[in-house]
């Protein structure tokens, strides 16, 4: 493995400290969403509408270019990053553990059945689906419970990780030397964490739903100049030194078993791979699918991807929004991806992944910024990463935000509070929301574990209740209820006994265990679903024939599709699921396709490029004719 830098010319010798260009280039961008924020204002204070969901008002393309904006966060960079690096092409399957087709599937119809329903917010969707009945309002409160735990951990630990990042190019002794304040080295990531997030904080709360896009639209043009030029170094670096990597390391199939042997290459990366308990992939990758498909059948969780597409302007719209994430977001990141993952590579030797004390290869993207990232292409790199973080951050702000105000405060505090209480109050709730993450993030080390389980254990009690309430009119909202609490309930128990996994899934590696896991809490939040769906009353008909008629959704919605048509004999069945799943495997293909297709050409391998650009092509074709030129049926 070489040893020489082509780009040693254009590195500053003390590339650890940003440059005068790289820390203007970051004021610039900083300077810039906090005018947005100030401009977006006025607007935004007219209406909750307008504040939450830009109005209805914003084009499809926008609110799409947004959304996959939010999703190009650093802490997931980082990790896919080293998936590249480590498991060539092979790692396009292993984020399908998100699984990151499900915006494939809300591109087909959920976004469209989701939009129909005209709400706020997903738990105003309870109400829409199950009436008013207690069981509603119980489901109601733990929809309401799940968007603000989930969103609170993860601002208090995204802005932790945005630190840590920070941390490594503003060396903290030069900050210091103009701030001379008091802080221990371990909150100095903490200290960056806040001082970035404020600026995201700024222009969130003063301009709602609106300044989110303009400014994520900003974001997405720096990132995607900063993954261009990325890039373009490591297809000249690899085009220069080639790539020394296991067989099979650039082909994306596999058997059985992954069968990647790094020993003869880099020694260090075969402890990583035993590590990660991918080796057994085919047994993985049909637990991945298994779960995958029916978390994305439930719809999306209560947070920025679901506000976003109430935001549309109409329901085809959000179908369109959906579609666009994927061939907006894929290529431009996983040129980034490869970019780095192919430096790493060939410059191994120079990286320094020590972290107290022992091997990171998490490392391997701050590392090969610091190493390989030239004067003023730092600072917009640097830039791109911190717009990536903010945009989530506001993302998920914003969704918090909204369900404080629209499900608990203008619910049962304050029904009648008038526009002028409701600016003062989304300006609250947005700075307490903060103030609270931000206290949480501060004693991370004593509530990581537990924070992190409760998000897990919300996470896992979502599924099978949230796949009933689109497909069977008989469930009911005590069913979603208590369905869900008894899936949080299982996926809780590995907290309350720490070695249940390892009792259960010996020969299964630790940080995948809970993949294995998933089908105990779906048995348990499928029985809780059921025995209470089956005890109490159906919803109430009326509910059902409102729902269903504005929704028309398809599954097994017999008896509410009879009772519509004896009111309504014109009403036409949703007949179109065998055209949804064959228009699933289609969008799978493609969106896979154009992951694959920028790493092919980092790495050099052109041919497969070739035919994964085909492939794009031919399911492109495909989806015009059977999903875009059908999209208007969604506004009838």
């Amino acid at each position: 493995m070489s040893n020489l830098n082509p780009f040693s010319s254009l590195l500053s010798p003390t590339l650890a400290q940003l440059h005068l260009v790289d820390v203007s280039i970051i004021f610039a961008y900083l300077i810039a969403v906090v005018m947005i924020g100030v401009i977006i204002s006025k607007r935004a204070s007219k209406s909750m509408g307008e504040y939450y969901l830009g109005g209805n008002s914003l084009p499809w393309y926008m609110l799409g270019l947004s959304n996959a904006s939010g999703m190009f966060d650093i802490s997931g960079t980082m990790w896919l990053v080293t998936l590249a690096f480590v498991y060539g092409m092979k790692s396009i399957w292993i984020p399908w553990l998100w699984p990151v087709f499900n915006q494939i599937i809300l591109m087909m119809f959920l976004s469209a059945w989701l939009r129909r329903s005209n709400v706020t917010t997903g738990a105003q969707w309870i109400q829409n689906r199950f009436g008013k009945d207690t069981g509603s309002k119980l489901s109601h409160g733990i929809v309401v419970v799940f968007a603000l735990i989930s969103g609170l951990g993860f601002l208090a630990y995204g802005f932790i990780g945005l630190g840590k990042f920070m941390e490594i190019f503003i060396p903290w002794e030069w900050v210091n030397s103009y701030l001379n304040l008091n802080i221990a080295p371990e909150y100095v990531p903490h200290f960056y964490g806040i001082a970035f997030t404020l600026f995201a904080v700024f222009y969130t709360v003063l301009g709602g739903m609106v300044s989110i896009v303009w400014a994520d639209i900003l974001q997405y043009i720096i990132m995607t100049l900063a993954t261009l030029v990325v890039a373009f170094i490591a297809f000249t670096a690899v085009g220069n030194h080639g790539l020394t990597v296991p067989e099979g390391w650039g082909n994306p199939f596999f058997g059985w078993k992954m069968n990647l042997d790094w020993s003869g290459v880099i020694a260090e990366v075969t402890t990583k791979v035993k590590e990660d308990g991918y080796s057994l992939f085919s047994a993985m990758f049909m637990m991945m699918l298994f779960k995958g498909v029916l978390v994305s059948l439930a719809g999306p969780a209560p947070n920025y991807d679901m506000q976003k597409i109430l935001s549309t302007r109409s329901p085809s719209e959000a179908c369109k929004m959906s579609g666009f994430v994927s061939l907006i977001l894929m290529p431009i990141r996983y040129l980034m991806i490869a970019g780095f993952a192919a430096l790493g590579i060939i410059f191994y030797d120079q990286l320094d992944l020590q972290v107290a004390g022992s091997l990171d290869f998490e490392q391997i993207l701050p590392s090969t910024i610091h190493q390989f990232v030239p004067m003023g292409l730092l600072g917009l790199l640097l830039a791109g990463l911190l717009a990536a973080f903010i945009s989530t951050f506001s993302g998920t702000l914003n969704a918090a935000q909204v369900y404080v105000t629209n499900d608990i405060y203008l619910k049962y505090l304050k029904p009648n509070a008038s526009q002028a209480n409701l600016k003062i109050m989304n300006y609250v709730v947005g700075i307490v929301i903060v103030v609270v993450s931000i206290a949480l993030g501060m004693l991370a080390k004593n509530v990581n574990q537990v924070l992190q389980l409760i998000v897990s254990a919300l996470w896992g009690g979502y599924t099978a209740a949230n796949v009933f309430k689109w497909y069977w009119w008989r469930f009911n909202s005590y069913g979603y209820f208590w369905g869900m609490l008894s899936g949080m309930v299982a996926a809780g128990l590995p907290m309350v006994i720490p070695g249940l996994l390892g009792m259960i899934f010996p020969q299964i590696a630790p940080d995948i265990r809970i993949l294995y896991y998933f089908p105990v809490i779906l048995i348990f939040s499928v029985i809780g679903c059921f025995i209470a769906t089956y005890v109490t009353k159906p919803t109430d008909m009326e509910t059902l024939k409102e729902f269903y008629s504005n929704v028309r959704p398809w599954g097994l919605w017999g008896p509410v599709l009879k009772a519509v048509l004896t009111d309504n004999p014109d009403f036409k069945k949703n007949k179109d699921f065998g055209l949804d799943m064959f228009n699933i495997v289609v969008g799978t293909i493609w969106q896979t396709s154009l992951v694959a297709l920028p790493m092919f050409l980092v790495f050099h391998y052109f041919k497969s490029a070739v035919v994964a650009l085909v492939i794009a092509a031919i399911c492109g074709v495909l989806l015009k004719k059977t999903w875009w030129d059908r999209l208007s049926k969604f506004d009838i």
